[in-house]
């Protein structure tokens, strides 16, 4: 006997086999874009740091010269407790890949990660990684000409995510890039514009005791380590300058700084 195609039992048996469809062509697909959107990550990651850097002008350069350019860096993890690179052999341990590594990713695994007391956590981003990616540019004999860190804070609405280049004496800011934030177009979205970026290179980060001395300040920015706040947005400038603080504190890459690079 043929089923009655108007029966409750042919309905849902038709759309029963419509949604295994729809599920296999969506896990296909997604399995298989996967590694276009890995590759499109890791051009968008790298992009941003050459705009960090001060090497890549989207008016200029295009996505095509990305690998070109992006080549000229060494991608090597850092130990933030101890200042110092992994070896391979800690980094096969581990299972990380300088290159794919996401601090973003590890800032949720315990095991990657630990969380930031009150006093310690002037950043506001709640948990620290241990772990996070180094990108550097050196000469022939070894000695560093750029290096390009992964800052992030809390500025109005969320965290702000940004690399950081400093010249190879790990003191002066060579450039500045945010690539996700939630700030308010027009005010603290601000952080983006590269105008108010061009403030940061020839900035100095320490004072002559090695305490971190960059500032923002409202309607100034003529010193050394000082860069204009943004007008408007206290809150964001504030955030953009703890920010800094944090990371290039002994929390963040200052270990790092004084024993493997101005040593």
């Amino acid at each position: 006997m043929s089923s009655n195609v108007n029966s409750v039992s042919y309905t849902i048996k038709v759309a029963l086999v419509l949604c295994a469809m729809c599920s296999i062509m969506i896990s296909g697909a997604a399995v298989l874009l996967k590694p276009m959107q890995t590759a499109n990550q890791i051009l968008d990651r790298n992009r941003n740091i050459l705009i960090a850097a001060g090497m890549y002008d989207p008016a200029v350069n295009t996505n095509a010269d990305v690998q070109s350019m992006f080549e000229r860096f060494n991608a090597r993890i850092v130990d933030l407790d101890t200042g110092s690179y992994l070896t391979d052999e800690q980094l096969a341990e581990l299972g990380i890949d300088p290159l794919t590594y996401s601090e973003a990713a590890s800032r949720n695994d315990p095991a990657l990660s630990s969380a930031l007391s009150s006093d310690e956590d002037t950043a506001n981003i709640r948990r620290r990684v241990r772990y996070a990616t180094v990108y550097s540019i050196e000469s022939a004999e070894g000695a560093y000409e750029t290096l390009v860190l992964p800052v992030s804070g809390f500025g109005l609405w969320g965290i702000m995510y940004g690399y950081l280049a400093i010249e190879g004496d790990g003191n002066t800011i060579r450039g500045i890039g945010f690539y996700d934030h939630k700030e308010t177009p027009g005010l603290g979205g601000e952080i983006s514009n590269p105008i108010w970026q061009a403030q940061w290179p020839g900035k100095q980060i320490f004072d002559t005791a090695g305490d971190v001395a960059f500032e923002l300040v409202k309607g100034g920015g003529q010193g050394e380590s000082q860069v204009d706040a943004l007008s408007g947005a206290t809150l964001t400038s504030r955030g953009v300058e703890n920010m800094i603080a944090f990371w290039l504190g002994q929390r963040g890459f200052g270990s790092f700084l004084t024993n493997e690079v101005k040593s």
